[in-house]
């Protein structure tokens, strides 16, 4: 992973730094960072595809917009399709109702804001998948049209090879991944946002995602150049953050799938192994990795999972104990008994509600026992006696 990343921060710098010499040395440059040389594209470019990956409905649309805005009437038709009105229209409108949702949930209930957070969080994972796939490669392959890789490779010695090609195949994609280490810090939040059971929460993390996007543009606006550097930084950080980010976004997207496509109720365990999130870092095995839940030949649990999911099968073995399932309102997990108190050891996603019976004789655990909210209903309960009412009842 280090090499990735000195990989793609030699690519990012070098890309910058090349660029911002060609600017220097065009002799069609003129002073200050407002002429649109192909190093100032160049660096913003990089603060576009930063400044998108946080927020790609809107930050396509603004792009779109303001490309339509600043082309000649009679050569928008020839613009790309997210510069057309029939794309950016609908999707800045479509930002400014979620906008105005935002404004207004803070003072709803949470019932009713929740189900338009996880129709914002679906939006921001398909806008993201159509900007990684469809509008960066373009945005970066845009430069050929504008003879910017021609300037660059010109001022490298290679003015009287077409190496064009080679100019996307390195730049589009670094600009890819770029794009999404950042949209994966950007859709974690939306997870976050979903999970949190209070507004105040919500809004504090939208607030932040907000003044986070806000500052590309400004500093891009300010000077290229120093809005390239800030767009570095924010890429060097997501990076540094990009496994806890990919955990709590996959985290995020099997509990949705699981709500919204009422799995429990078309879902069978499996006798031998079961897919469980990991709840807690267990021997420098990061909290929420996603793996099977099974028991080896020894008896013992043991979770076997594959880092970024694609890397070789990994084993990590629970620590000895008395474990149960707890039953909560919305999920379940797997607990482990501390004398009087309990460890959240697996987080099972929604699939599993209904079938904690199963589970428990599958896995040979202590039983189930209500956690959460379900705790706290069936604690009320019987502090006004309505459990012993019913039992005298059904007696």
């Amino acid at each position: 992973m280090k090499k990735s990343l000195s990989l793609l921060l030699a690519l990012a710098f070098g890309a910058t730094l090349t660029a911002q010499a060609v600017t220097k040395a065009s002799p069609d440059s003129e002073p200050g960072p407002a002429r649109n040389t192909p190093g100032v594209e160049l660096a913003q470019t990089l603060s576009t595809v930063t400044g998108v990956a946080i927020s790609p409905l809107f930050g396509v649309g603004a792009v779109g917009a303001w490309k339509y805005y600043h082309t000649l009437p009679e050569k928008r038709a020839n613009l790309p399709w997210f510069a057309q009105p029939a794309f950016w229209m609908p999707a800045l409108l479509l930002v400014a109702l979620v906008g105005i949702k935002d404004v207004l949930g803070t003072t709803a209930p949470v019932a009713l804001k929740k189900p338009f957070d996880i129709a914002e969080a679906i939006e921001n994972k398909i806008s993201g998948l159509v900007a990684a796939g469809a509008f960066v490669p373009l945005l970066v392959t845009t430069f050929h049209d504008t003879g910017t890789e021609t300037v660059m490779l010109s001022s490298m010695g290679f003015a009287t090879m077409d190496l064009s090609w080679l100019y996307n195949v390195i730049l589009v994609p670094v600009a890819v991944a770029a794009f999404i280490v950042v949209w994966l810090v950007g859709n974690a939040i939306h997870v976050l946002i979903v999970l949190s059971p209070f507004t105040t929460v919500d809004t504090v993390l939208k607030g932040s995602r907000l003044a986070l996007l806000a500052t590309v543009p400004a500093t891009s606006y300010i000077n290229p150049w120093l809005g390239a550097l800030w767009a570095i930084i924010i890429i060097i950080v997501s990076w540094f953050i990009a496994g806890w980010s990919l955990r709590l976004t996959h985290f995020g997207i099997a509990f949705l799938w699981d709500y919204l496509t009422l799995r429990s109720k078309r879902f069978t365990p499996d006798p031998t192994a079961n897919k469980m999130f990991l709840g807690r870092k267990l021997n420098k095995v990061p909290v929420r990795t996603y793996g099977r839940l099974a028991r080896n030949d020894a008896g013992k649990l043991v979770l076997n999972y594959r880092p970024w999911f694609v890397l070789p099968a990994r084993t990590v073995e629970l620590p000895e104990g008395n474990y149960a399932i707890g039953c909560g309102l919305l999920y379940c997990e797997i607990m482990r008994a501390e004398g009087a108190d309990t460890k959240t050891m697996l987080l099972l996603p929604p699939r599993y509600r209904g079938h904690e019976t199963e589970l428990v004789r599958i896995y040979g655990l202590a039983g189930t026992r209500e956690v959460g909210l379900r705790a706290a209903w069936k604690w009320l309960k019987e502090l006004f006696g309505f459990k012993a009412q019913v039992k005298a009842a059904a007696a």
